[in-house]
């Protein structure tokens, strides 16, 4: 179906399209002056996230400011706020409003639920695109009180804005308040087992520098103790030869043996040259004999001397390094209860840092939330003021009249074309030609558009 077959429809049948026309914009005019008149009146409200970030002490993402104003939109809206503008206003209280509230409820559930659902069903509630700004839109029939109700909307929101802030800060403030005696006494506690500590193993300071020297003292032990025990072993060693004395390295070198061994020399050499030219008896004889005899035996005992002198020294040694030994042991428990003292002082000084740290913390905390539930200040603040409105927002006469007349059109065209369906005509070649099949040859004119002179000829043609 092309537009001009639409048209040829439409004229056939316009009587039709016409009376559906008429209806539905006779309804619309009904309806218009049916429907209260009513008046929107908006307050807005702008967040400043300045404040808000002094008050958490750092910038808020992207994200949280975004849902931090879709927060705020469903804080409005919220029934806290209702019920805080109901008590401002004083709207249960207003004549009238218990007869209606009985009228549609029969007086089931609390006046103020309903009177906040009325209020609530009124209010709109949006943010600005882009920026931080939210409208309160209420809808009613009497602008003064619209715009009265609107404002108070908007303080309230402020004041419960305020509310959510202050609260939550009370309440820490309380328990930060109850938590900081306990935390006084553990930090005590803390300092007390740590006093005691010091007290009972007479520790003033314990620093590295003591532990240090303590180790150093231990290594120079350990150092003496090696050279002694090569002390020891080298005199152990000289002594296990005492059998053969004369090869004793302190014999071959003692100044005093040399000497009578060269003097024994030097005698035995005498004997033997007066061997030969004198008898046995000779008292020359007898002296040098006496002579060799008395060198021999202080050899000896000089020889023994030196010999015993390395028995002494091997146990000088042996005591020398039983001693270190002793003080070697002495010192390692010395290092040992250095370190356990230094390791127990540590946890003990861990445990006080930690506890002082806790307490700091909630100290800290605790004179923030002071200041935050004694602050007055909130980022929002009212942007612009509701008025009462001078034209009324609904019902929109012109708009819904326009769309009486559009719908009104649709709906007529509509219903021709339906009755076209179940009753088609004939009303033109086309359809004659799609109807029924078959070429169509010529077209006679009406009557109408034929000459004059031709009309009656034609008639009986």
């Amino acid at each position: 179906m092309n537009a001009l077959e639409l048209l040829k429809i439409v004229r056939a049948r316009w009587r039709v399209a016409l009376l559906v026309f008429l209806a539905v914009v006779g309804a619309a005019g009904a309806l218009n002056a049916y429907l209260p008149e009513k008046y929107t009146s908006t307050a807005s409200v702008v967040i400043d996230f300045r404040l808000l970030d002094f008050a958490y002490g750092s910038t808020l993402p992207g994200h949280t400011l975004t849902s931090y104003v879709a927060t705020q939109v469903d804080i409005i809206s919220s029934l806290r706020v209702t019920q805080r503008v109901l008590e401002e206003l004083e709207l249960h209280a207003m004549p009238g409003v218990r007869e209606r509230w009985l009228e549609k409820t029969g007086g089931e559930g609390r006046l103020t639920d309903w009177l906040a659902t009325e209020l609530q069903g009124s209010l709109d509630v949006y943010p600005s695109r882009n920026s931080n700004v939210i409208y309160i839109a209420y809808t009613g029939t009497e602008p003064d009180r619209v715009a009265t109700i609107a404002n108070a909307f908007a303080e309230a929101y402020i004041d419960t804005n305020l509310e959510l802030r202050v609260d939550p800060a009370r309440r820490f403030s309380e328990w930060f308040s109850g938590r900081t005696q306990s935390l006084r006494d553990d930090l005590e506690d803390a300092r007390k087992r740590l006093s005691d500590y010091q007290q009972q193993h007479g520790i003033v300071v314990l620093d590295d520098n003591r532990l240090g020297i303590e180790v150093a003292q231990l290594a120079e032990l350990s150092s003496q103790l090696s050279a002694a025990q090569g002390q020891q072993a080298d005199s152990a060693s000289r002594l296990s030869q005492s059998a053969s004395l004369d090869t004793l390295p302190e014999v071959m070198q003692n100044s005093l043996i040399q000497s009578l061994k060269s003097d024994l020399a030097k005698l035995e050499s005498e004997r033997d040259q007066l061997a030969v030219r004198l008898g046995a008896n000779h008292p020359e004889r007898v002296r040098i004999e006496t002579e060799v005899s008395a060198r021999r035996t202080k050899i000896a005992t000089e020889t023994r001397r030196v010999a015993n002198s390395l028995g002494t020294t091997n146990r000088v040694s042996e005591s020398r390094l039983n001693e270190i030994k002793t003080a070697i042991e002495a010192q390692q428990e010395r290092v040992l209860e250095l370190r356990a003292q230094r390791d127990q002082i540590a946890v003990l000084q861990r445990d006080v840092d930690h506890a002082q740290n806790t307490f700091d913390l909630v100290t800290e905390r605790l004179a923030q939330s002071n200041l935050e539930k004694q602050t007055q200040q909130t980022n929002v603040v009212v942007l612009t003021p509701a008025t009462p409105a001078s034209t009324p927002s609904s019902p929109k006469i012109r708009r819904n009249m326009a769309i009486s007349v559009v719908l009104g059109s649709a709906l007529g065209i509509g219903l021709v074309l339906l009755l076209e369906f179940f009753n088609p005509r004939v009303r033109s070649v086309e359809d004659l030609a799609s109807s029924l099949g078959v070429p169509v040859l010529s077209v006679i004119p009406p009557a109408s558009a034929r000459p004059p002179r031709l009309r009656r000829r034609n008639v009986y043609s």
